[in-house]
C-alpha cells in the first residue's frame, strides 16, 4: 500500500488507518514504521464495533499473542482481547461509502489496484 500512497494522494484521497491501540502507542507504531498516512485511535474498538468488525481472540490465540511478544492488555489499554476485523472503505466526498471490503482472514487484504481504480471513478464523477 505504501508504494501506492502517492497516486492515492494524486487522486485526491487520503489514507487512515484506525487501530485499537492507544493513541501514544499508535503514534509510536507510526513513527517506527515511517508512515506517511494517518493512525487514529480507536480505544476500545468504538468504531469498529460500530461497524461490526469486533472479534474476541479465544484463550489459545491470546496465549500465542503472548508468546510471539504481543501485549494487546498493555497496546490496547483494556483486557478484552478483541480486535477489528481488517476492512477497507473508500469514502466519496459526499460521506456515502463507495466500496467496502472486510474479511475475517487478515491476511486477506484489498488489493490496492482496485482501491485506485474506485478512486479514478470518483475523480471521472
Amino acid at each position: 500500500m505504501q508504494r501506492s500512497l502517492p497516486e492515492i494522494k494524486s487522486l485526491g484521497a487520503e489514507l487512515v488507518t484506525i487501530s485499537p491501540q492507544l493513541p501514544d502507542n499508535s503514534l509510536s507504531t507510526a513513527e517506527k514504521l515511517a508512515l506517511d498516512f494517518e493512525v487514529l485511535s480507536d480505544a476500545g474498538n468504538k468504531v469498529a464495533r460500530d461497524f461490526g468488525l469486533v472479534f474476541k481472540l479465544t484463550e489459545k490465540m491470546q496465549e500465542i499473542y503472548k508468546n510471539f511478544g504481543i501485549d494487546l492488555v498493555l497496546a490496547n489499554g483494556d483486557q478484552s482481547y478483541e480486535l477489528p476485523i481488517p476492512a477497507t472503505y473508500v469514502i466519496a466526498q459526499d460521506s456515502i461509502i463507495q466500496l467496502a471490503s472486510a474479511d475475517a482472514d487478515y491476511t486477506n487484504r484489498l488489493d490496492p489496484e482496485i482501491i485506485i481504480a474506485e478512486l479514478h471513478k470518483l475523480k471521472s464523477v
